[in-house]
């Protein structure tokens, strides 16, 4: 499947703030970088990453760099694709399992594990993730559970969070609408 070069999101509700996305192939997959600056529960933060993904949306690698008022940081997550990660060159087996990354900050990486699935109409899966968190780049795992309920649109639940909703993609499976957290733009 195609992708744009580049897409944004206006981020809105949760937080107020802005994601811009770049798409390369690489090596038969992708090497998405972006950023996302933001504003939440007043405090400010920016997360600047780097995701490579390969042929099959199974996340390989992601270098992500922020600062809040806590300070700056860096973690640097790898995986062969096999579900086992390490975090700063450190196994880390609580997220073995995990194919993809999501990061707090960014409405982007909900497209990795739609992507990867593939899932039909009326088809579901869980997709626990590596979870970054925007302020501090905490890693944790997230479970999260994706369901295909119309041509792009999916049923999304994080239970620890308590949250679910209608995740809608465009024709790249990219997001396009985020409900209470972000639209797409371009």
């Amino acid at each position: 499947m195609s992708l744009p070069a580049t897409a944004s999101w206006l981020h809105r509700d949760a937080r107020t703030g802005l994601e811009v996305a770049f798409f390369q192939e690489h090596e038969g997959g992708w090497r998405i970088s972006g950023a996302t600056t933001a504003v939440e529960d007043g405090e400010s933060w920016f997360v600047e990453y780097a995701i490579t993904v390969d042929a099959g949306w199974h996340t390989r690698s992601a270098e992500i760099s922020g600062r809040s008022a806590s300070g700056a940081r860096r973690t640097v997550l790898e995986s062969g694709g096999d579900g086992r990660w390490r975090v700063d060159g450190v196994a880390n087996p609580r997220l073995d399992g995990c194919f993809d990354v999501d990061l707090e900050s960014s409405s982007m990486t909900n497209t990795l594990p739609v992507h990867r699935l593939g899932l039909a109409p009326g088809a579901a899966a869980g997709a626990p993730a590596v979870y970054v968190r925007a302020s501090d780049l905490a890693v944790e795992r997230l479970e999260q559970r994706y369901e295909r309920i119309g041509d792009r649109d999916f049923a999304y639940t994080a239970p620890v969070f308590d949250f679910s909703c209608v995740l809608r993609y465009d024709r790249h499976l990219l997001v396009h609408d985020y409900p209470g957290i972000a639209v797409r733009l371009s």
